[in-house]
């Protein structure tokens, strides 16, 4: 029967943020923003490993001494993109998993991930060809501005959805899609839909957004509070 394993990238800077640490180490609610995310992994009897990909010259962690699983493994291997990321990852642990093995691919600043909504992301594509993603459908109007940041069109958001994560597929289609992407995809379901494969989208909720600019650690604050 295929395990399930969780890769966690998280070289970046964030940079964004404008703090002096990279955004998973920011504090949310108590804890740091990777604490939460590692936290809902562990608490799962279905996922069988966490892996962290960090930069190898990332000092936070180890400052930090965050020893958040058992089942979790720290591997000092990230890359410029996060693409080259979550490839090394996959090197890292290519002697603990199968090939037919599943690979969840989960934002290290992503922290409201609820344990429903990864149990029902897990039920829907186990037995799944492809594999998929979480994403919401898009309710707002999209524009698209010119040069000067005035509208340049108004576009049509049928069948629009913004991708989260975790995007999970199997190991072996993951680690072809990254090898032989052409250029940098945006996030694994890209790499994985140049095979010419088709990702299922999961509905996913609010509270799993991304923290990207300092605004969206209130937003998250104030979701996480008032939900359980």
């Amino acid at each position: 029967m295929a395990r399930f394993h969780v890769i966690i990238p998280a070289a970046g800077s964030g940079s964004r943020m404008g703090a002096d640490s990279p955004k998973q180490y920011l504090s949310l609610n108590g804890k740091s923003l990777i604490q939460h995310v590692v936290n809902v992994f562990d608490q799962s009897v279905r996922i069988n490993s966490i892996n962290i990909i960090l930069s190898q010259v990332d000092a936070h962690w180890r400052n930090t001494h965050l020893s958040l699983s058992s089942k979790m493994q720290v591997h000092y291997c990230g890359g410029e993109t996060r693409a080259a990321t979550v490839l090394n990852g996959l090197n890292a642990i290519q002697n603990q998993v199968d090939a037919n093995d599943w690979i969840l691919v989960h934002d290290a600043a992503r922290p409201g991930l609820s344990n429903h909504l990864l149990d029902e992301l897990l039920t829907e594509l186990e037995s799944d060809d492809v594999g998929g993603l979480l994403a919401l459908p898009l309710a707002d109007t999209l524009k698209r501005a010119d040069d000067t940041q005035r509208v340049s069109a108004t576009l049509p958001r049928n069948n629009l959805w913004q991708a989260q994560t975790p995007q999970m597929f199997r190991y072996a289609t993951l680690k072809l899609a990254l090898t032989n992407f052409t250029g940098t995809p945006t996030d694994e379901a890209e790499a994985v839909e140049a095979l010419g494969l088709k990702p299922k989208l999961v509905t996913g909720e609010l509270r799993n957004l991304k923290v990207t600019h300092p605004q969206d650690l209130a937003v998250l604050s104030a979701l996480l509070s008032t939900q359980p």
